[in-house]
Order: structure tokens, then sequence, then C-alpha cells
């Protein structure tokens, strides 16, 4: 069968040519760290805030979305770029037997609205604040931080009991976020480009 000419045929690949790209053995997904703050009106003691650095066994790097624009014209249609679009973040913490970080989710979101009588906080920067996913390197540096702007919890996920159940209880909690920026870290292998709005520094 004969080959197809291809103009600018790509030059033959080994795996050498591969592992000199793989910078730094590639990033881990298991290889990171949760920040996360909590408004001063509502904010535990310092050694919960600590914990959490722990405890958020698991988290995601966002997406980038910009909606798109469809404009019809004599029966095609022209995309352009619309709106930027920011999702929900979720984290997976791990329940101790205190229920400290638990607690501390549960108190923020009852600042906000009171299980009682519908009341809460009216001022976002009430209730409000920063958070941070650390992609790390394996040496501990920082390859890439990711902050989050204006989160708030919208939801603590309940945790299901059952007598046959075996292992640690697990809950994740979903924020709502304004936007994200995005920073080259300090670790060797660090790299990329800073992702930042007007008067964001890093």
């Amino acid at each position: 069968m004969p080959i197809r000419n291809q103009k600018n045929q790509p030059a033959f690949r080994t795996i050498s040519d591969f592992k000199g790209k793989l910078t730094g053995g590639g990033a881990r997904a298991n290889l990171f760290e949760v920040v996360l703050n909590w408004p001063t009106l509502l904010a535990p003691a310092s050694e919960v805030r600590n914990k959490a650095r722990f405890m958020v066994k698991g988290a995601n790097l966002p997406a980038s979305n910009v909606a798109q624009i469809e404009v019809p014209f004599r029966g095609r249609v022209l995309k352009i770029a619309g709106d930027r679009t920011f999702d929900s973040w979720t984290v997976t913490v791990i329940n101790d037997t205190d229920f400290a970080i638990r607690s501390a989710m549960e108190n923020w979101m009852n600042g906000i609205n009171n299980v009682a009588d519908n009341t809460g906080l009216v001022t976002p920067s009430d209730y409000q604040t920063s958070a941070f996913v650390h992609q790390l390197d394996r040496d501990g540096s920082v390859l890439r931080s990711y902050r989050f702007h204006g989160v708030f919890p919208t939801q603590v996920a309940p945790i299901e009991l059952s007598y046959d159940a075996q292992g640690i209880q697990e809950f994740t909690v979903e924020f709502q976020v304004q936007y994200w920026t995005a920073f080259k870290g300090d670790g060797d292998n660090a790299g990329g480009e800073d992702i930042v709005g007007a008067g964001d520094v890093a």
C-alpha cells in the first residue's frame, strides 16, 4: 500500500526524545496542597485552618471557559467569543473525630444563611474569601499556584452512615468562585505564564 505523501512530514520520534521533553518527570496528581481561608467574621481557630492543609485530600485545578456567541448569517453561523464563566470548585475532606473542618464549614454556611430564621451576612466581603491550590514538585517546591477569588460554600455534602461501612469518613464541599488567577511557582521545574486580572498580584 503506498504511503501518502505529507508536506512537512513529522520526524521519527523515539522514547529518548519523549523522555527529554518530559520536564521533571511530569506533574503528579497526588502532589498538591489546598489552603482554605475563612472570612474574618467566621474564622475558626488557627489549628483548624492548619489542619485543613492536611485533611483536604482531593481538589481540582480550575477549568478555563469562554462562552461562545452564535451569529447567524445567510444559513451559516459565525461563532465569536462571549463572556468568561467560572465553574464551581469542589474539595474532598477527610473527616476526623473532632469534626473540626466540617463544623467550620457548617458554621460558615450558617453565617451566610442561618438554619433557623433565614437571616445572615449581607455584605459579600463579610462571607467571601480566597483559597489556593498549590501544585507541588517531588522536592516539595511549588510548580504553580491557583488562587480562587471570592469563594464561599454552597454545599457541605452528606456523610452516609451504615453498619457495614468501613474506612474513614469523607465529605465534599462545593464552593462558588468569582474568578481565579494563576502564578508560576518557585521550583526549579516551574514554568508557565502568570494569569492575572487587573490589580491582581502574585
